[in-house]
């Protein structure tokens, strides 16, 4: 995300219906620190973009999760979480309560317009049952009286030949203060693009690296191609030291940095978000500040002109580095050569 501006897991089962500028750009029983909750079931293995292989056969059953939480350490929890229950309740159902009417349903039955339903997009693939995992909730900026969570997810679905297939998307949610909680008044999910015939090697490394963990619809953004060689580079030069898992690179941000009219440089390919550096989350109170503390002056000496997170950095040069509400929960790195 740009200046000026949890993982818990996901309800989708077989067995039942289940004020700050934003950023340019839970597992069991929770955590004492970050308030996560572990997960209730593993889930299958899948590539982060979601082309694994498919399983079928009787006992391919579909992975369950725990409804994801919100760390007690972000800035407005409950914000978070009415985003991350829209998006689990659209893109998880049991068996034969697929498509719009059946989610306009399941939104409604959350005190939601049914309406967002229609603004799903690739959580409602035509498939007899899914399932979802929230990987992370992020603001995308938060406001006094408006927010964006980027709720990153993935989903696997069952066809009706009974093969399970992996997928998932980034949605960019949208919020509005009211009574007596937080509404959501839109849905934009991750318009990635389709796959480059061909990428430059830094693009492949990336996608091979394995101290590189790239969500679907993050995944995805790396394949089509558009991501700045910049970028890429930078995520490379921090594996010398780090294990990072990002959030967003370039699709599913706002396109503007949020609450302002100007250009984020996520669309652009020229920015990234981690959420989690080394195993720690940016947002857990437990996790060291010195580590990220030096994942951002990392990241600054590897070309990103612009560092925001959960604290404000000295040194660097002008304005490089910045923090506020939107950044308390992940680490954004922008680029502009």
């Amino acid at each position: 995300m740009d200046s000026l501006s949890r993982r818990g897991l996901l309800a989708g089962t077989l067995a039942g219906a289940l004020g700050t500028a934003g950023c340019g750009s839970g597992h069991g029983a929770p955590a004492p620190a970050s308030g996560r909750a572990p997960a209730s079931a593993s889930a299958p293995s899948a590539s982060s973009s979601g082309a694994s292989a498919a399983s079928s056969g009787p006992s391919a059953a579909l992975p369950q999760f725990a409804p994801w939480q919100p760390s007690g350490n972000d800035i407005d929890p409950q914000v978070k979480l009415r985003a991350a229950q829209l998006i689990e309740a659209l893109g998880g159902w049991p068996t034969g309560q697929q498509g719009l009417a059946a989610a306009r349903g399941r939104v409604s039955a959350l005190g939601l317009d049914p309406a967002l339903a229609a603004q799903a997009g690739p959580l409602l693939p035509d498939a007899p049952a899914a399932s979802l995992e929230a990987l992370e909730a992020q603001y995308g900026g938060i406001l006094s009286d408006s927010a964006s969570v980027l709720v990153v997810c993935r989903q696997w679905t069952r066809n009706q030949q009974g093969l399970v297939v992996p997928g998932g998307t980034t949605v960019d949610v949208r919020l509005s203060q009211a009574r007596p909680r937080w509404t959501v008044t839109a849905l934009h999910p991750a318009q990635p693009g389709p796959a480059a015939g061909s990428l430059p090697a830094a693009a492949q490394r990336v996608l091979a690296s394995s101290a590189i963990t790239l969500p679907p619809a993050a995944e995805a953004d790396v394949r089509s191609g558009n991501v700045h060689q910049s970028a890429l580079e930078a995520l490379l030069t921090l594996t010398g030291k780090y294990r990072m898992e990002l959030s967003v690179v370039r699709s599913g941000h706002p396109t503007d940095v949020f609450g302002t009219d100007r250009p984020s440089d996520h669309p652009k390919g020229r920015a990234f978000d981690v959420w989690r550096i080394d195993g720690h989350e940016v947002v857990d109170p437990a996790t060291p500040k010195s580590l990220v503390e030096g994942f951002m002056r990392a990241a600054a000496a590897a070309g990103s002109y612009n560092v925001g997170g959960p604290w404000l950095l000295s040194g660097g040069a002008p304005d490089q580095f910045f923090s506020d509400d939107t950044h308390h929960d992940h680490v954004h790195a922008g680029f502009d050569s």
